[in-house]
């Protein structure tokens, strides 16, 4: 039997090379070449088979068609709205993290509405009955089909016409014209190329399930991810209840959007205030602890940032941080001895977004200043106190973006007093709330008590 020929693919760009390189000599990314079996081409075109026509744009009837709402706000929010007419959503994470039971409680609710369909590869008909029956849901009008050929998928899908279905995951799918074995970079990307177009063909609604590799990564080729409308990620501890599912492309909303559930015996039940989980509830007040306002998208987050400055007991200080930039952390150092006059460079400094929530934006280095110096100088902040704001190497306080819808809901929350950027003071005073308008890192540590 004559040895199969095998090419190598690239899972950023989806190129292909012959034989295996350390780098790829596509895209010039490193450590991105696997291994799969070469297909036969298959010609997939056909020019007595092209039904698109040349038109002009401003000739086309566009109107904006309603969403279909999944029932669970949350989830409606980091969606833009609900889902769309057509449209690929790709939802990945972990394992075990919850990605079936949100889509299956989902499906549930939307049932009553609309047709919908289950397609599950990675568990049989009786397992997936199993769990809506432990999570009490109605799917009395939810239609499950078990199978994992592409072919067989795309033939009920066109004979049923659901509005919205569900490949559960897109991994475990295989076409019969790859000889390569699912999971593999060419079916994932067969796949999920043929499922987009006949979304778009008929007007289905599909959302694909993905898994995830070990750096947290969507599993197969990146080009996968820009085949898709939109690109969700499941995230969350497994020691914590607590789940997040943040928006990171979508063609049809905002991106960044966060939507919290809390898992329980009966699934996902939505968190409508998501800043009581990020805020510790400390009896009396603590050095080293800070809140801040961040903004998810278009909602504001308040974020208890807690800090821990202590004595090396070696050449090298620590600098650890959890939930935030570790490469930012040590920049903020350097500005807070330079332009305040506070040295850390004998001091372990430990930095912790509390709740597991990651923060990316720059307006949290205010806050993150702010927890050390209480920490160094073991002195609470003022109590019912928000900051933000991001800080230049001039020593400079900068404006945040929304800074007027951040003060709002602090004010909303509670707090009494917040040190802001000076450009973000608003004109008109915000009622219940005191402001602190900075323009310099060594004002705000002045405000600070």
């Amino acid at each position: 039997m004559a040895k199969q020929k095998t090419i190598y693919f690239c899972n950023d760009c989806g190129g292909q090379t012959l034989k295996w390189q350390g780098q790829c000599p596509h895209c010039q990314a490193w450590n991105t070449l696997v291994e799969t079996i070469a297909e036969k081409s298959v010609s997939r075109f056909s020019p007595q088979s092209a039904t698109s026509q040349v038109q002009n744009l401003s000739t086309i009837d566009a109107h904006e068609e309603p969403r279909f709402s999944t029932g669970i706000d949350e989830l409606d929010r980091v969606l833009g709205g609900g889902l769309v007419h057509g449209g690929v959503v790709l939802l990945g994470g972990d394992p075990g993290i919850g990605k079936s039971t949100l889509l299956l409680q989902a499906l549930s609710n939307m049932s009553a509405q609309y047709p919908v369909l289950y397609v599950s590869g990675e568990e049989s008909a009786q397992q997936v009955a199993l769990r809506a029956r432990r999570l009490a849901l109605n799917v009395q009008a939810v239609h499950l089909f078990a199978e994992i050929q592409l072919e067989k998928i795309q033939a009920v899908l066109i004979e049923r016409k659901p509005a919205i279905a569900v490949i559960d995951s897109i991994q475990t799918i295989y076409s019969e014209v790859l000889q390569s074995a699912p999971g593999s970079v060419a079916q994932v990307r067969e796949c999920a190329a043929q499922l987009t177009r006949l979304a778009k063909a008929n007007g289905i609604c599909i959302i694909l399930v993905g898994h995830v590799t070990k750096e947290g990564a969507l599993a197969g080729p990146r080009v996968l991810e820009h085949m898709v409308d939109t690109v969700l990620y499941f995230e969350g501890d497994m020691h914590s209840s607590f789940r997040m599912v943040r928006a990171f492309k979508n063609r049809f909303g905002a991106v960044n959007e966060l939507g919290v559930f809390s898992m329980g015996e009966k699934g996902l039940r939505e968190v409508k205030n998501p800043s009581a989980l990020f805020l510790s509830h400390h009896n009396t007040q603590v050095a080293g602890s800070c809140i801040m306002v961040t903004q998810e998208g278009t909602r504001p987050l308040l974020v208890e940032i807690q800090a821990l400055v202590d004595e090396a007991r070696s050449l090298s200080p620590r600098r650890l941080c959890i939930g935030l930039e570790q490469n930012r952390l040590a920049m903020l150092l350097a500005v807070l001895h330079r332009h305040a006059g506070i040295p850390c460079y004998d001091q372990d400094v430990f930095v912790n977004a509390v709740g597991g929530v990651k923060i990316n934006e720059p307006g949290a280095d205010l806050a993150i200043v702010l927890a050390i110096v209480s920490s160094l100088k073991n002195k609470p902040i003022t109590e019912k106190t928000v900051v933000m704001g991001e800080i230049g190497l001039a020593g400079e306080i900068r404006p945040v973006q929304r800074g007027q819808e951040r003060l709002k809901e602090a004010a909303k929350l509670g707090f009494k007093q917040a040190i802001i950027p000076l450009a973000n003071k608003p004109k008109q005073a915000i009622p219940e709330i005191k402001v602190i308008p900075v323009a310099r890192i060594r004002d705000a540590v002045t405000h600070m008590y």
